[in-house]
């Protein structure tokens, strides 16, 4: 948890090492999680790689309990199971109801979890700078009103949003044009197929909403009086648009996405490694 949000702000303390790729040819490689996440420890000790669990925790089971009780007050009505294509509108029309209510819970709930989410990566980049001003959750609560006010505790929802809204109408919509189109009924694993395209057109979407994710984060951190979300590593946004612009100028919108084979980055590996 840690390790991947300070990737994702840019905090490289480990120089690169040089690998090679499937092709043979020599990379730099930054490191990877073990040796990120040694890093931790040897700074930190092995609490130092638990840094903003509490509100993490907080987080979600506040997500948990929205959604669920988002659920309970507004109950989807069940239409019946379709998968001929003769009721290719009917099985549509199911889809988009189903995607509309998820999509209406999720968004709810991250308006309901979001102000412990920024306190979660506030808590965690402190690593960085070494700091120490968000030290626990009710005194971050009672920092963040004091310094930002309300909207201090909603920074980079909007694009946690629109990536949440994205990622639900693409992976729902694509997945039932593929189970619709692609799989024949008349095939012995159309079932089984169909029960798994969801869950695979969920990782590829995931990839292409990450840039979302990523700004959202940043932003919950940017300007807030922490070292890491100051330059060097970043300039003061003064929107998410302008830290995607940003990001997308420096060809870094997927920074972080990975964690295990980490390429350099173009500046960092224009010298020799022959």
């Amino acid at each position: 948890l840690l390790m991947g949000f300070l990737v994702q702000v840019g905090h490289e303390p480990l120089p690169p090492t040089v690998g090679r790729n499937v092709l043979g040819r020599k990379v730099l490689y930054l490191p990877g999680f073990f040796t990120y996440a040694r890093h931790i420890v040897e700074v930190d000790g092995k609490r130092g790689l638990f840094r903003g669990l509490t509100p993490r925790l907080i987080s979600s089971t506040l997500s948990t309990i929205t959604r669920g009780s988002v659920k309970k007050a507004f109950p989807l009505e069940d239409m019946e199971h379709v998968s001929n294509k003769d009721d290719v509108k009917t099985s549509l029309r199911k889809v988009v109801r189903e995607t509309s209510h998820e999509m209406m819970m999720q968004c709810v709930s991250r308006v309901v979890s979001h102000p412990l989410h920024v306190i979660s990566m506030r808590c965690m980049v402190q690593f960085v700078g070494r700091e120490v001003k968000y030290s626990g959750v009710f005194s971050a609560i009672g920092r963040i009103f004091k310094e930002e006010g309300i909207l201090g505790f909603f920074v980079g929802l909007v694009p946690h949003i629109l990536g949440d809204v994205i990622f639900l109408w693409c992976c729902n919509l694509v997945a039932h044009f593929i189970n619709t189109y692609a799989v024949d009924d008349n095939f012995s694993q159309a079932s089984v197929i169909r029960s798994y395209t969801k869950f695979v057109m969920g990782i590829a979407v995931s990839m292409l909403t990450y840039p979302f994710l990523l700004v959202g984060d940043l932003m919950a951190v940017n300007n807030c009086g922490l070292r890491a979300g100051l330059p060097p590593y970043a300039p003061a946004f003064t929107s998410w648009i302008h830290c995607w612009r940003y990001l997308s100028a420096q060809g870094q919108l997927f920074r972080g996405s990975s964690l295990l084979f980490r390429r350099a980055p173009i500046a960092a590996a224009s010298f020799p490694i022959d």
